[in-house]
């Protein structure tokens, strides 16, 4: 489940931020409680300006456990950015998480695709990305942006999520699932 950023769910996000397994991928580092809070305001005004959306993503009992942000917007275009806290690692919260805000994105900004960039030693990512059924790898396709993000040296694979892909898959699982349900009932 997904909600607007606010200010007072930085003191709980800041602790699940600090975990060393969550640390060093997440794209805003804060080595402080304020330095988070910091970060948490300029982000809310960012996306007041619609410079960016960012929600924060909440268990089943609507405790915060990481955010999901879409950067870097152009040309109704942006970069993913999401971090969980370790303790809700494996529970499938990234992918539910995932899915609430394409639809957000597609249906409600209208935005034309997601790009991912995915460090090519950082497996838990690379394994969730390749989950999703309608992420294409956009490293040739788009030689261009790949390229920006790896200008220094190729540390990043690209990854795609466009609304027709994301939108056509969708409307197929729930086509099935409907029928499965006619089926059964």
């Amino acid at each position: 489940m997904l909600k607007m950023r606010d200010l007072q769910e930085a003191p709980v996000l800041y602790e699940l931020i600090k975990h060393p397994e969550v640390f060093p991928y997440v794209r805003h580092k804060a080595y402080s409680s304020e330095e988070f809070l910091f970060i948490t305001k300029q982000t809310m005004e960012a996306e007041d300006n619609g410079e960016l959306v960012s929600r924060t993503i909440l268990d089943e009992y609507y405790h915060p456990i990481g955010t999901i942000s879409l950067f870097d917007i152009q040309d109704g275009y942006g970069f993913l950015a999401t971090w969980i806290g370790q303790p809700y690692f494996g529970k499938g919260y990234n992918k539910r998480a995932k899915e609430q805000f394409f639809d957000e994105l597609f249906l409600t900004h209208n935005m034309n695709g997601v790009f991912m960039k995915v460090r090519k030693t950082n497996s838990r990512s690379l394994k969730a990305v390749v989950k999703l059924p309608y992420v294409t790898i956009a490293n040739s396709t788009y030689p261009e942006v790949y390229q920006e993000i790896n200008k220094q040296e190729e540390v990043y694979d690209l990854f795609l999520i466009s609304k027709d892909h994301y939108v056509s898959y969708q409307t197929f699982a729930n086509t099935e699932q409907q029928h499965t349900e006619e089926e059964v009932g």
